[in-house]
């Protein structure tokens, strides 16, 4: 049997875009779920998809577990509605580490507080069917895996927790199970600051490409190519890179890197950053 059963979830922000990826895996399982949401426009999309909604004042002390599913920005000021309404034992989940890092994320002394993040389906993963290919952000159909942290409170709590989180997130492969403060290096440090970064910049090559002259369907071909061996050399040693590549990758590192550009990894950073994404003074 499962850990799950006879338990209440409640889900904070059900008809926002991780809500509903979070509801609709939910929907349907071996426990009771409340959806509750405040926006007017998302609860009549709510309700256009016959899905019935709670009072969260209602629903929270009676629940298990709660999941915030509402941005960043809003964390300190949910949590702080939502903590005193929590019973003893229960467990909050948030999905980012932003806010349990930088202590905004309001949890009551006798609950458990956890933050879990999906990784998203590897570049790497081996796909087998359409739905795998075309769910890039995972949830759907194609495997993924999660990295877990508990913020403040019982780690025995940790193993109900993942269940759910596997469920949240489905398909899931493996959850990682690390600290707060490194989930934060690895998102935004690793994953936003530099890799989302560097997304950008590629898609800034393709057009200035264009402007040269090339045709768009040719630039598109090459650079898409391109970025699944690259990083497979780089990041799986699959074959070395040229010697003639190798030129041009220093002499692109020159032009384009800062020399030091790993201060981004100091802590002094880290703060830093995730002090703007929450747009705190």
């Amino acid at each position: 049997m499962s850990s799950l059963t006879n338990c209440t979830v409640s889900i904070i922000g059900a008809g926002g875009k991780m809500g509903t990826r979070i509801s609709n895996n939910l929907i349907g399982k071996e426990f009771s779920l409340n959806l509750c949401e405040k926006s007017e426009e998302k609860i009549k999309a709510m309700t256009d998809r016959n899905l019935t909604i709670t009072v969260m004042e209602e629903v929270v002390p009676l629940s298990d577990f709660v999941i915030l599913a509402v941005p960043d920005i809003y964390i300190h000021k949910v949590s702080k509605e939502v903590s005193p309404l929590m019973k003893d034992g229960a467990v909050l989940i948030t999905l980012d580490p932003a806010a349990a890092y930088a202590d905004q994320l309001v949890v009551n002394d006798h609950c458990t507080s956890i933050v879990a993040h999906p990784c998203h389906p590897s570049i790497f993963l081996e796909k087998y069917t359409k739905e795998e290919y075309e769910d890039a952000f995972g949830g759907v159909a194609a495997r993924q895996e999660v990295v877990v942290a508990v913020h403040k409170g019982d780690e025995s709590k940790l193993e109900g927790a993942i269940e759910l989180i596997s469920l949240m997130y489905a398909p899931v492969e493996k959850c990682h199970v690390i600290t707060v403060e490194q989930m934060a290096i690895l998102e935004p440090t690793l994953v936003e600051t530099i890799t989302c970064m560097v997304g950008t910049l590629l898609k800034e090559s393709l057009e200035e490409t264009k402007k040269l002259g090339v045709p768009e369907e040719a630039a598109k071909a090459m650079l898409y190519g391109h970025i699944q061996i690259a990083l497979s050399v780089a990041l799986k040693g699959t074959n070395p890179f040229s010697d003639a590549c190798m030129i041009a990758i220093e002499l692109g590192k020159e032009a384009i890197i800062k020399p030091d550009w790993k201060k981004v990894f100091e802590k002094e950073n880290l703060d830093y950053t995730i002090h703007k994404m929450l747009k705190l003074s």
